[in-house]
C-alpha cells in the first residue's frame, strides 16, 4: 500500500479536528435567485405613529445596506420587500438600496388587516372594497414614489373573520383581476383560514394562482398545505432560520413527496430596521437561507424555489 502524501495527513488531521466544520454543507450561489418575503423596515406603532417623522432615512439606508449587498455573492438578483402601506412601507428607501447594489427591490400596494389593525387606516372602515381597490389600482398605474408596486400585501388578522378582513381581501381580488397583481395574504387562522379566504376569491372570480399562503408553517397539518396547493395557490413557508428549519425542511419535502413541489414557496421573513428602537434594533441578516438552509436540499429543489417558482408566482 502506497504511503500517504502529506496532503492526505493532513486532510486526515483536519478530519479529527473539526469534523463538523469540515463536513458541514457548503453555502448556496443559486443565480437568478429570488427572496420573496422579506423586510428592510417595519413600524409597527402603524398608521398613527407617523413612521417618516420617526426615523432617518439615511440611517435605514446604511443599516440595511450591508444586509442586502451580501446577498449578492450568494446570487440573488431580486427582493421582495413584504412591509405594506401603514407599516413602514417606504420606496424611497428601496430605490436607494436597489442603485445601490443592483439587486431589484420590489414595493407593493394593498392594506394589512394583521397586527391589531395597526396598518389600517380609518378610511379603510368607511370605504367600499371596490373605493380601495381604485387606490390600489392607482397605485400600480401611477406609481409610489417613483416604484411601482408589484404585489397586493393584505392580511386576515382573526378567524372567523371580521367585516374588515373580508373587505380587505374583496379589494385585494378586484385589484389583482384588474392589474394581475398576485395576492400575499398573511393568514392568521391557519388552514381554516386559507381556505376560507380561497372560498372568497372563487365566489369573486379570482384565479387561486394569484393567491399566496403567507404563513402556511403556522399550520402543521400537512393535508391543509396539499388542499392549498391542488387548488392552485401558493402555499408559502415563511420564517427560516436555525431553530425552525427542521419544521421548514419537513414542510418542502413533504411538498415534494406529494408532487406539490411547484406551488412551493419559501422565506425567512427577516431584517429589518425596526423603527422606535435605539439605532433601528437588531437587523438580522437575510443569507441563513443560502448558508444553512438550502445546502440541505437537493439541487432541483433548490432551483425550483428560489428560482422558477418566484418567476412563475409573481409573473416576472
Amino acid at each position: 500500500m502506497p504511503r500517504p502524501s502529506r496532503n492526505e495527513i493532513s486532510r486526515r488531521q483536519l478530519l479529527l479536528a473539526a469534523p463538523a466544520a469540515l463536513l458541514a454543507p457548503a453555502p448556496e450561489t443559486i443565480p437568478e435567485s429570488v427572496l420573496v418575503h422579506e423586510h428592510v423596515l417595519v413600524d409597527f406603532a402603524g398608521v398613527e405613529g407617523d413612521s417618516r417623522a420617526r426615523y432617518s432615512l439615511d440611517d435605514a439606508f446604511n443599516a440595511g445596506l450591508p444586509r442586502v449587498q451580501e446577498l449578492k455573492a450568494f446570487g440573488c438578483v431580486r427582493f421582495l420587500e413584504c412591509t405594506p402601506n401603514g407599516l413602514g412601507r417606504d420606496p424611497r428607501l428601496l430605490r436607494r438600496l436597489q442603485d445601490a447594489t443592483g439587486i431589484e427591490m420590489w414595493t407593493n400596494t394593498g392594506i394589512y388587516g394583521a397586527a391589531k389593525r395597526a396598518g389600517v387606516p380609518k378610511y379603510a372602515y368607511q370605504e367600499t372594497a371596490e373605493q380601495l381597490a381604485k387606490r390600489w389600482i392607482g397605485e400600480f398605474r401611477n406609481g409610489v414614489e417613483g416604484m411601482k408596486p408589484r404585489f397586493i400585501k393584505t392580511a386576515v388578522n382573526v378567524f372567523p373573520f371580521e367585516p374588515i378582513d373580508v373587505k380587505l381581501l374583496t379589494a385585494a381580488a378586484i385589484t389583482s383581476k384588474e392589474t394581475g397583481l398576485v395576492i400575499c395574504s398573511h393568514t392568521n387562522g391557519g388552514g381554516p383560514a386559507a381556505m376560507a379566504q380561497l372560498e372568497i376569491l372563487d365566489k369573486l372570480n379570482c384565479p387561486a394562482r394569484r393567491f399566496v399562503w403567507v404563513h402556511a408553517q403556522s399550520e402543521k397539518d400537512h393535508s391543509y398545505h396539499e388542499r392549498a396547493a391542488q387548488a392552485g395557490a401558493w402555499t408559502e413557508f415563511d420564517g427560516i432560520n436555525e431553530k425552525s428549519a427542521a419544521w421548514h425542511l419537513e414542510c418542502v419535502r413533504h411538498m415534494q413527496s406529494k408532487d406539490l413541489l411547484a406551488q412551493t414557496l419559501i422565506s425567512q421573513d427577516s431584517g429589518w430596521y425596526r423603527v422606535g428602537e435605539p439605532g433601528g434594533g437588531r437587523f438580522n441578516g437575510f443569507t441563513y437561507i443560502y448558508t444553512g438552509f438550502l445546502p440541505q436540499l437537493d439541487a432541483p429543489v433548490r432551483k425550483a424555489l428560489m428560482v422558477d417558482n418566484p418567476r412563475r408566482a409573481f409573473s416576472g
